[in-house]
């Protein structure tokens, strides 16, 4: 509060009055400091893991890839327009590590039952290359598996309702929910 005299028009006495400021108090300023800081700090850690792939030639045609590599596409490839089929691992119909699950069956390889098994399972890689696995979900929880096939298109069992297909990795659903990139070996 400021405290200022002045004289009152009747009387030119002196008359004493307080005036109120009309700026914010300097602790709201510095919480509002406080506040945007902060955000600044949580936008930072919030940035979103990129989906980077590799593509050492037309994948679809199998040039520069191992044998393994393209009997997993291959078998992948052969699924596509299955039903999709909760807990399904049989060409009656797959969900999407049932779908894994039979095409690195292929060439020997193993894999636990659930996309979230095996995204915890398999040592994450920095680069996809054709064959590999991608997962999705958050956190460190994965909902979602595919194959990568090339091209940043990957086969997978999408959901209820769907059959296998092929989609775009940029799409902003699969950017947005990328955990990461494995490639199963025997």
């Amino acid at each position: 509060m400021a405290t200022g005299t002045i004289p009152h028009p009747m009387t030119q006495r002196a008359v004493t009055h307080r005036t109120r400021a009309c700026r914010p108090p300097a602790l709201s300023r510095l919480s509002l400091l406080f506040t945007g800081l902060l955000l600044l700090l949580l936008a930072g850690c919030s940035t979103q893991k990129a989906i980077v792939t590799r593509d050492d030639g037309p994948a679809i045609d199998g040039n520069n890839l191992s044998i393994d590599r393209i009997l997993v596409m291959s078998a992948a490839k052969d699924a596509l327009g299955t039903p999709y089929q909760w807990g399904g691992s049989t060409p009656r119909g797959y969900d999407c590590s049932g779908l894994v699950q039979m095409a690195y069956g292929k060439i020997g390889v193993s894999l636990p039952r659930t996309s979230n098994d095996q995204f915890h399972a398999l040592k994450e890689i920095d680069v996809a290359r054709p064959g590999d696995l991608l997962f999705f979900g958050a956190g460190s929880h994965a909902t979602h598996v595919g194959i990568y096939m090339g091209d940043r298109q990957m086969i997978h069992a999408p959901g209820s309702g769907r059959t296998v297909s092929v989609s775009s990795l940029d799409i902003r659903y699969w950017r947005k929910h990328y955990l990461g990139a494995a490639a199963p070996t025997n």
